[in-house]
């Protein structure tokens, strides 16, 4: 094989063999291709794009390229993923709600990513708690509480992370066979029997369109089903905030309401969605409504929230948590409300702008090498349709200075539009894609 005829027939609008292409990832993993042969191949994608059949090839080359995960256990390996969002904890609410269900769930999952909150930043909240576990370490979590959360080991799909590190700096970020390659590879690598997509739509996603969402949705569903790994597609609203809590361990602390039966809402509502469809495709359930009966049950009965807590002790954090979650988490130092300048009904909510607000808190990270603080961010945040009157709480902000909180206040007031009429929220489920 050569990279140099590859990239040619990439350039020329041909698409690779199925082997060319698992030369080519390879060569990612182990040095043999070089930075600029791999961003001539990210462009020449991006440009040219390589048709179904070469999104699956290249899927399965780049899962090929480390580790393939293999289990022996007496449940289904399920899992999920979202395209990423604002106040989306449902990783933390749904892999616990499986678990109680029969299923066992190795979640790989990632760090939040410009506006967008990472669910390994909300887990490493729990004081004490890692998510960097070795294999034996992850593989006995997972056999000992049926789940676990944690961040990627450098053997799975090294092809994907050379080659983004390529997509960041070359502008190629936005390749749709890219993208798809490049979540399903880390997912296909984890070994899974089924997988459910949550793609999401709206101000606070990085698709804002129903349109580009659902040509991503369809790209996932029908690549990973090809693959030979059964999975659908939820697309969904984000046009507002999924929890009306954004920030670590503020987000922790409304998964937990959740997990313990104090609150329902939209991030119950979701996590109930998408378990369904997993509990039928690993046939721990006949259909989808008796799916979504076994899920409530996990939460009304506490097992949802006893394997949460197991899984947290297991990795490191406290035995108590679920006794002792809210004194154990961090919490803000400087707390302010923010009054609604005007009577009326919240008729938008710009989600990015509020991400971003709890970057500049110090939620996020604006370069790698940043540290996180992990008691910042909003919480008590209004909901689109909801009627306020001038003065009333917006929402609250959690800062560790008086001066960013003052900052993130304003921020807060010029993302969220009040008018006199009430405008009609968006169904949270918007389409279900299964190939």
């Amino acid at each position: 094989m050569d990279a140099r005829r590859i990239l040619l027939d990439l350039q020329q609008g041909r698409v690779p063999s199925r082997e060319a292409l698992g030369w080519f990832a390879q060569g990612l993993a182990d040095g043999a291709v070089s930075d600029a042969q791999a961003g001539a191949f990210a462009m020449a994608v991006l440009l040219n794009g390589i048709g179904d059949e070469g999104r699956v090839a290249l899927t399965l080359a780049m899962r090929d390229s480390g580790q393939v995960l293999e289990w022996d256990l007496p449940g289904p390996v399920l899992d999920k993923h979202s395209t990423g969002g604002i106040g989306d904890c449902v990783s933390l609410v749904l892999a616990p709600m499986l678990a109680a269900c029969g299923a066992y769930v190795p979640m790989i999952s990632g760090r939040g990513l410009g506006h967008s909150g990472g669910t390994l930043d909300k887990m490493e909240a729990i004081p004490g708690l890692t998510t960097q576990l070795g294999e034996a370490a992850f593989r006995r979590v997972v056999a000992q509480t049926g789940c676990a959360i944690v961040s990627a080991t450098r053997d799975i799909a090294p092809a994907d992370r050379r080659l983004y590190a390529v997509r960041d700096v070359t502008s190629t970020v936005a390749s749709l066979d890219l993208i798809t390659a490049s979540i399903l590879s880390k997912k296909l690598a984890a070994g899974l029997d089924a997988l459910v997509l949550d793609v999401k739509c709206g101000s606070g996603a990085f698709m804002k369109t129903r349109e580009a969402a659902g040509a991503l949705a369809r790209a996932l569903a029908s690549t990973a089903n090809a693959a030979g790994c059964p999975t659908e597609a939820l697309l969904t609203d984000m046009s507002q905030p999924l929890a009306a809590d954004m920030g670590n361990a503020l987000e922790v602390a409304a998964a937990m309401r959740v997990l313990t039966g104090e609150e329902r809402g939209r991030l119950a509502e979701l996590s109930i969605a998408l378990g369904a469809g997993l509990l039928v495709a690993g046939k721990l359930a006949p259909d989808r409504e008796e799916a979504a009966m076994q899920l409530e049950i996990s939460l009304t009965s506490g097992a949802a929230a006893e394997r949460f807590a197991r899984m947290v002790a297991a990795m490191g954090g406290p035995r108590d948590f679920l006794e002792s979650w809210r004194n154990l988490l961090p919490e803000a130092t400087v707390i302010r409300e923010v009054p609604a300048p005007r009577s009326g009904h919240v008729s938008a909510i710009d989600g990015e702008a509020l991400g971003l607000a709890v970057v500049d808190l110090g939620g996020g990270r604006m370069v790698e090498s940043d540290v996180i603080d992990g008691a910042v961010g909003l919480s008590d945040l209004v909901r689109i349709g909801q009627p306020v009157v001038a003065g009333q709480p917006l929402a609250r902000v959690h800062g560790a200075r008086e001066g960013s909180a003052e900052a993130a206040l304003q921020s807060v007031l010029s993302a969220i539009t009040i008018t006199d009429g009430a405008p009609t929220p968006a169904p949270l489920v918007l389409e279900r894609i299964t190939e």
